[in-house]
């Protein structure tokens, strides 16, 4: 398994761009039907493809129209609560970060 820790932000995307392409040719559509489906321009599939990436937005069409948006919770889970954190607060859920946990500031001379 590829680990995408380890590569550089435009690796990533050129690993994602291969992916897509690779789903997009196993379901034998084509770059034009693709961007016919997602209602995007051919050139965002192309740059996708290529490794030069896209919006959110238009990675998110792409993924609906390829029918594969559901895999967007192994990307990333809905985290839940800590079970630590919900006994704090007696079973109310948190709605803001505090900043002070993890975010450490730099001290200047």
């Amino acid at each position: 398994m590829l680990q995408m820790r380890a590569l550089t932000d435009s690796a990533v995307l050129s690993v994602l761009g291969e992916r897509v392409k690779q789903e997009r040719l196993n379901q034998n559509i084509t770059q034009k039907k693709l961007c016919s489906l997602a209602g995007l321009s051919l050139i965002v599939i192309q740059r996708l493809e290529g490794g030069r990436g896209c919006s959110l937005l238009n990675f998110l069409k792409i993924l609906r129209s390829l029918g594969k948006l559901d895999q967007i919770d192994l990307l990333l889970p809905e985290p839940g609560i800590s079970p630590i954190d919900l006994a704090r607060r007696d079973g109310m859920q948190r709605k803001e970060a505090s900043g002070r946990r993890g975010c450490r500031k730099q001290r200047t001379k």
